[in-house]
């Protein structure tokens, strides 16, 4: 039996899921390299010193950075509860960076020379800076190019993909609440 819709061509792949596995293979065989050259021209103590030294430079930027985001999460929240004291009373710019300070730390800790100079690199200021400007503007750029509407709007369809590649549009709505139940009494637990 036959529908007189035409069968559609398998998706093609995204051109990220062919070149993300090659360029963490080649990442990973440049790192090894690295290693095994360095661990000939220094020793192979040199290079396990060196790794151990990323990792626990890597895990305290890491936690210092995080304390600090704390901080000004405690310091916002409390700023907003409370009302501000004045102008300069929020939290300190300090937090501009922290999101390259942590990425910095965690490259600090993957073992590897390369992934080790990347991180010290996220430590730097200017550096640091850079990046957040060059980020934020693609940022903006993709929110400029994005269609308009809500974020409700983007999960307003369901979309159901079957084994045989059909796609099955609808709208999902689930309200759970009995007309009975008030909005004060606690719900029950889940079971699954």
């Amino acid at each position: 039996m036959t529908t007189g819709i035409p069968p559609s061509a398998p998706p093609k792949r995204s051109r990220a899921r062919t070149l993300v596995p090659l360029g963490i293979a080649a990442w990973l065989l440049a790192e090894i390299w690295l290693l095994i050259t360095v661990a000939s021209a220094a020793g192979g103590l040199t290079v396990l010193a060196l790794l151990v030294g990323g990792a626990v430079l890597g895990g305290y930027v890491i936690k210092r950075a995080g304390r600090r985001a704390f901080r000004n999460l405690t310091e916002t929240l409390q700023q907003q509860q409370y009302g501000a004291a004045g102008p300069g009373a929020g939290p300190q710019s300090d937090s501009e960076g922290n999101t390259f300070t942590m990425l910095g730390g965690l490259l600090l800790m993957v073992p590897g020379l390369l992934s080790d100079v990347l991180g010290l690199l996220c430590l730097v200021p200017p550096v640091r800076k850079a990046l957040g400007r060059y980020a934020e503007r693609s940022l903006e750029k993709r929110m400029r190019a994005a269609r308009p509407g809500t974020l409700g709007d983007a999960f307003q369809q369901a979309r159901m993909h079957q084994p045989d590649g059909k796609v099955v549009q609808g709208e999902v709505i689930r309200d759970d609440r009995g007309p009975q139940q008030d909005e004060r009494q606690p719900r029950p637990p889940l079971t699954h």
